[in-house]
Formats: structure tokens, sequence, C-alpha cells
């Protein structure tokens, strides 16, 4: 496949939209957040890059916690407005239902399937973000989203943000078992074929 120069000032690959919460004065306050990951596995710590001009930031920095909620593709509407009006302005705490775990300052969502609740560990300055990365304390998932006690990704229905379409997009079929369909490629010597 011939490549070509496209730019790099946006990414343009699938990204997992997520709403992160944090009380601010006291307040839940939610945001739309599509920059997130896990980096490390144990203890688990999972990293946001949040601009640094938004409301919810003094949230995470006054109470040192915050979550990470996963909506599901039927909750697309209400999480594009946590992302397009600012907490500065509009009281966000009645969008959703809150609900709180072991960490008493770190608001989550009831109807999103799947949240997390995270102690802040450390924040990164960055030339326009801060990454907050923190460590999930605990894990939380509607019943109806579980199989064999495991949250299902089927069920639970998330959904990305394409750029520079500027849409979202609901997953697609599953293509295979992870760290399973490469064995396939790799050669009695260990080393691998071309694609």
């Amino acid at each position: 496949m011939e490549k070509i120069e496209i730019g790099k000032s946006r990414v343009f690959y699938p990204m997992p939209c997520s709403l992160v919460g944090a009380n601010v004065t006291g307040k839940p306050n939610y945001l739309t957040v599509a920059w997130f990951s896990m980096v490390n596995p144990e203890p688990p710590y999972l990293a946001v890059a949040m601009n640094k001009a938004h409301y919810t930031n003094s949230g995470i920095k006054e109470n040192g916690t915050f979550s990470v909620n996963i909506p599901s593709a039927q909750m697309a509407e209400a999480t594009d407005y946590c992302g397009i009006v600012s907490g500065k302005k509009v009281d966000k705490s009645h969008v959703f239902e809150t609900f709180y775990g072991k960490l008493e300052t770190a608001p989550m969502i009831r109807e999103c399937p799947f949240s997390v609740e995270c102690r802040l560990v450390q924040t990164v300055e960055l030339p326009a973000e801060e990454l907050f990365i923190g460590e999930i304390v605990a894990a939380y998932c509607g019943e109806g989203c579980l199989t064999d006690g495991a949250p299902d990704l089927r069920k639970i229905n998330p959904f990305v943000l394409i750029m520079p379409d500027r849409k979202y997009l609901a997953l697609g079929q599953e293509l295979g078992p992870a760290w399973q369909m490469g064995k396939k490629l790799i050669k009695p010597t260990g080393s691998h074929q071309p694609l």
C-alpha cells in the first residue's frame, strides 16, 4: 500500500468516548473525553488527557479523584451535550443520576454501563493538555452488561469518535481472539512472515 503524508495536526483513528466525572465546588460535573487509556496493569492506572481550559480539571485537582464512565451508543446525544457545554456556564449535575463508590468525591453515572473511580496519582503538564493519571480504586458494571461475571462489550455497546469526520461510530463486528489470531504467522524459528 502506497503511503502519502496527510498532516499531523489531529488524530485520524477512532477514539473511545467516555464521560469523566469530578466534583467541582461540591457538585458533580461530567465532561466528554475521548483521549484516555489504560497505562499500567498493576496497580491499574488509567490516564486521561484534558485541555487545561476545562472546568472539570479544577475538581480533579481539588479532590484528587475522578471517574471514567463508558456510555452506551444510546447515550450518544447526552454524551455529546456534555462535551459542547461547559460546567462553568451550565450545571450538568442533573443530566445523569450520580452515584458514589469507595471514593466519596468521584461522581459516577448510573446510566453508563461501565464506570471506574480513580485516585489521582500524577498530573503531567503538556503544552495544551493536562494528563491526569489515576489508580483505579474500583470498577462497576451494570448487571445486564455482564457475561459470566465479566463486562461484555457487545452488551455495553460503547461508541467511538472518528476524526476528521467529527462523528460517532458504534463498534463493529468481532474479528477473532486476541493473542491467538497472530499465532498463524509464527514460524518454528520464531521469525515472522511479512504481512
